[in-house]
């Protein structure tokens, strides 16, 4: 069994994940292939919080989650990473995953010791990879995040040093002792903390606790605010209540308000590629009013 996977899948779950990715053949180990693994997963599976916004979030299992986006669903960095570490895993590279914290540059957390634990974070090794690197703890090996929405489009090497892809800028640094801080100025995500050691070979599970208060707490912006965002390698999509926005620094950046559910579920499924067919009307109709009513809450306050 894959480390830090609960069970081994049902079969076929890990060819029709590949299939939702558009790679059926991903062949062995490497860090091209590594590359185009995570370039489509950001590109295919959505940052989304649907079934949250729904009251029905879904756990956090990486078997359960690899099922959920072969049938068309996303998810965020507990279920995103989750699942890619285990198809990481399944694939033959050496994954490892570590306890993380998400920041705003203002919080005072940022510069203070330890994590939040409110983040999983990857890094891979590719062996073979690397060997003409100098920094002997990170020959081969990439630091890999799915689950942060605005995040890379592809690994970053882990070594320190300011990583440019297109337009984007990332900044990766080692923090003495405890771990890496990884920055992306401007993003939704700016300052990512995660520790060196692994989280435990129970992968997902010592993340339950906080996936509940995410999931659940009125004071968790996933409950709060729904958004779905998704990267490509030009720029960001996000979709945050009503307002529909694409950051695309040599095109232009774009911001408009969509109109009704119709358009709403339209862009959803277009746009982020999020399969509907779960939803019941009965569904569609809660959602939609949640976000109709959260964004009236959010104009007024600009209005103001």
């Amino acid at each position: 069994m894959p480390s830090g996977t609960s069970a081994d899948p049902r079969p076929g779950t890990y060819a029709a994940y590949l299939r939702r990715l558009g790679i059926e053949e991903p062949g062995a180990p490497s860090v091209e292939g590594l590359f185009a693994l995570q370039r489509a997963h950001v590109e295919r599976v959505p940052y989304e919080n649907v079934d949250i916004q729904l009251g029905r979030a879904p756990g956090i299992d990486p078997e359960l989650s690899a099922r959920r986006f072969a049938a068309g669903r996303g998810g965020y960095c507990f279920h995103l990473n989750g699942a890619f570490a285990a198809l990481l895993d399944h694939l033959g590279y050496e994954v490892t995953r570590h306890v993380g914290g998400v920041y705003k540059e203002s919080q005072p957390e940022a510069a203070a010791p330890g994590v939040s634990g409110d983040h999983l974070a990857l890094t891979v090794r590719v062996p073979g990879a690397g060997q003409a690197d100098a920094d002997a703890g990170s020959i081969g090996s990439y630091f890999v995040d799915t689950g942060l929405g605005d995040g890379p489009h592809e690994p970053l090497p882990l070594r320190e040093g300011a990583y440019r892809q297109g337009a984007f800028a990332y900044f990766l640094e080692r923090l003495p002792g405890t771990g890496w801080l990884y920055r992306h100025p401007g993003s939704s995500a700016p300052l990512v903390k995660f520790r060196a050691e692994p989280a435990g070979p129970a992968g997902t599970a010592g993340f339950e606790a906080e996936h509940v208060r995410l999931s659940t707490s009125e004071d968790s912006g996933f409950v709060r605010t729904f958004a779905a965002l998704r990267r490509d390698a030009d720029g960001i999509d996000a979709l945050r209540g009503r307002v529909l926005s694409r950051t695309d620094p040599v095109r232009g950046n774009t911001e408009r308000v969509l109109d009704g559910p119709e358009e709403f579920y339209a862009v959803l499924e277009g746009v982020f590629g999020r399969a509907l067919d779960d939803l019941t009307p009965t569904d569609r109709s809660a959602l939609w009013t949640r976000v109709a009513s959260a964004h009236e809450s959010w104009a007024a306050t600009r209005r103001d």
